[in-house]
C-alpha cells in the first residue's frame, strides 16, 4: 500500500508560480512512476507530468511543457511540481498518482492522493 499526501496548492495571479509537493511512502525497487494529473470542474482528469522514481526521467503534457517542472527527491520520498507562468486555464484540483510502469492515463495508476486546489486569477 502506497500513501500519497499532496500540499502546496493555493490562489495565485496569472503569471505567478506555485510549487506542489507529494510525499510518497514508496520503499521498493519497483519501476514506480509518479505523476501529476489535474481536473477542472465538469472536465475529465488530465495528465500533466510524470517522472520515474529511480532516475528522474520526466515527461510533460504539451499544455505545460516549458512552464512546469516535475522532480523527485528520493532522500525525502517526495515529488515536486514547480509551476511557473501560471494561466487561468491551469485552475484545477491537482492530484498526485503512483503506479508501476504507468504512463499517460489515470487508469494506469493504482494510488492517488487527496488532491490540492490550484486557482489562477486573471
Amino acid at each position: 500500500q502506497v500513501q500519497l499526501v499532496e500540499s502546496g496548492g493555493g490562489l495565485v495571479q496569472a503569471g505567478g508560480s506555485l510549487r506542489l509537493s507529494c510525499a510518497a511512502s514508496i520503499h521498493s525497487d519497483n519501476t514506480w512512476t509518479l505523476a501529476w494529473f489535474r481536473q477542472a470542474p465538469g472536465k475529465e482528469r488530465d495528465f500533466v507530468a510524470k517522472v520515474s522514481w529511480v532516475g528522474g526521467i520526466a515527461q510533460y503534457a504539451d499544455s505545460v511543457k516549458g512552464r512546469f517542472t516535475i522532480s523527485v527527491d528520493n532522500a525525502w520520498n517526495t515529488v515536486y511540481l514547480q509551476m511557473n507562468s501560471l494561466k487561468p486555464e491551469d485552475t484545477a484540483v491537482y492530484y498526485c498518482a503512483a503506479g508501476v510502469g504507468s504512463n499517460w492515463y489515470p487508469e494506469e495508476y493504482d494510488y492517488w492522493g487527496q488532491g490540492t486546489q490550484v486557482t489562477v486569477s486573471s
